[in-house]
């Protein structure tokens, strides 16, 4: 037999082809990632690999080292273990540690160069409130007093947060013109309507709000 058709025996055969099959998933993932149709990072909120040692790079990369190395291993491992002259019994139970064999090596592996190229892949920081500061909501209670309002907010990622928030007398409107004097206090922020976050107290935990109308919003580039 010559060395392309064990090969490829090999690699159609238990347990090279479970990892195989896997390796292809991984390749048409990354031709995806190269198209724009999908990003690195796409499973990083769905699976946590910190448990395994794996954590700190998105769970793609570790991924995708893991099911390489675990397919080379065992690739290696069933070659080998057909030139060692065993029986069909013997090597069918020696097939299965080569499974498990191959794992535990690649997770050993990958375990090593994430440890070491981790750093390469800072942290993104956590959410904050501060990032829904010049955030339109949608006012949830009958009205916003001085002490007393909730509203809600979209954040960047698509889901939505109640928030505590507060009108000031004298706050900026949408348009970032103060808005003062006896005609602030009679600005409409009542339920349903529409607030611009402007800015957030630390202490009170609450944002501070003002009305908003998408009308006058000048946008950025009038």
């Amino acid at each position: 037999m010559g060395s392309t058709d064990e090969f490829l025996s090999a690699a159609i055969g238990f347990p090279a082809v479970i990892f195989g099959a896997a390796l292809v998933v991984i390749i048409c993932f990354w031709l995806l990632v190269l198209a724009g149709a999908a990003g690195h990072d796409s499973f990083d909120a769905d699976l946590d690999t910190g448990p395994v040692g794996l954590g700190g790079v998105p769970v793609s990369v570790s991924v995708s080292l893991l099911i390489v190395f675990a397919w080379f291993g065992s690739l290696t491992g069933t070659v080998l273990l057909r030139h060692s002259g065993t029986d069909s019994t013997a090597r069918a139970v020696l097939a299965v540690a080569v499974l498990a064999g191959s794992l535990l090596v690649a997770w050993a592996a990958v375990r090593l160069l994430v440890h070491r190229f981790r750093r390469f892949f800072p942290a993104e920081p956590p959410p904050s409130r501060l990032d829904f500061v010049g955030s339109v909501c949608t006012i949830r209670t009958g009205t916003v007093t001085t002490t007393f309002g909730q509203a809600e907010v979209v954040s960047r990622d698509g889901s939505t947060a109640i928030v505590q928030v507060r009108r000031a007398e004298s706050f900026p409107s949408a348009a970032g013109s103060p808005v003062s004097g006896p005609g602030a206090e009679d600005a409409p922020l009542a339920l349903g309507g529409s607030g611009l976050l402007y800015a957030y107290d630390e202490d009170g935990e609450f944002f501070w709000v003002a009305p908003y109308d998408a009308a006058l919003d000048p946008g950025p580039n009038r």
